[in-house]
């Protein structure tokens, strides 16, 4: 699932494409699965043409089209969901769920494998992301924020840290990446740990997260940016899927148990679950 630099690199490389631009037709692929949550498809439609492209904002995981007319639209890409930039006499994407057309001849194509991402409008985009929790990578995410986001919580640490309504943004990847490099074990009960681990964590989680941005986020299988282009960040990471590869540190063989249903990575030497 695109985590937050992912959605952050879509968003960077849509803003300066499609904010100005006025939505002209919409065309939403016939399909049993439902794409637009709370209203019809001839609805969707009907409330987004002919309205213009205000800004385009990112949420967590989410992106967030200001449409004029005080109306937004929420996408959330789920597992295999991209959105993409074309021209209009672009050859087909495959998974082809819905076709924004602009009026610069340009579209906007959400594909989706899997069929999992959502479309939401609301009147404010609080109605869907208002109860996230604090965004990692904004200034006001200090290590005591994060302390507070952990509380005094008995679940363990990885957990939390996927928790949405914790801290938005933070998925598989850079859960396992950041706990990594603060010598973490991903088991250690949240209530735990100490102010200096807490610390460490909080630094830890914002330079994975600025990293994974640099490198424009991690194309492990499906996530392509706004013109269809991988990341590069799946080459450099420390743990995530390199189970029973040397770690680049101790040279110990990284694990991989399932937490909370999600696979684990981390590396026994370096991230000792000493409590």
């Amino acid at each position: 699932m695109p985590e937050l630099p992912e959605v952050e690199t879509i968003r960077c490389d849509l803003y300066p494409r499609v904010c100005g631009r006025t939505v002209t037709t919409v065309r939403i692929t016939p399909d049993k699965v439902p794409l637009i949550d709370g209203v019809s498809a001839a609805e969707f439609k009907a409330r987004i043409t002919g309205r213009r492209i205000e800004g385009l904002s990112r949420r967590g995981k989410y992106l967030i089209f200001h449409l004029s007319g005080d109306l937004y639209l929420i996408i959330h890409l789920r597992m295999t969901g991209a959105l993409l930039h074309r021209n209009a006499g672009d050859p087909a994407d495959r998974y082809t769920r819905a076709t924004i057309a602009l009026d610069d001849g340009t579209e906007l194509r959400f594909t989706d494998l899997r069929k999992l991402g959502r479309f939401r409008l609301v009147a404010h985009p609080d109605e869907v992301v208002g109860k996230l929790g604090p965004e990692p990578l904004d200034a006001s995410f200090t290590a005591a924020a994060l302390k507070r986001a952990i509380g005094r919580r008995r679940a363990p640490i990885k957990a939390l840290l996927l928790d949405q309504r914790a801290l938005a943004g933070v998925g598989n990847i850079y859960a396992d990446e950041a706990l990594f490099a603060a010598r973490i074990h991903p088991q250690r009960h949240a209530d735990t740990l100490t102010e200096a681990e807490i610390g460490r964590l909080h630094r830890s989680v914002r330079r994975v997260l600025r990293d994974a941005l640099g490198n424009r986020g991690s194309s492990f299988r499906d996530y392509v940016d706004g013109g269809g282009r991988e990341g590069t960040h799946q080459l450099r990471v420390k743990v995530f899927r390199r189970t029973g590869q040397p770690c680049y540190v101790c040279g110990a063989e990284i694990e991989r148990i399932k937490l909370g249903g999600r696979s684990t990575h981390f590396c026994p030497k370096c991230q000792p679950r000493t409590i």
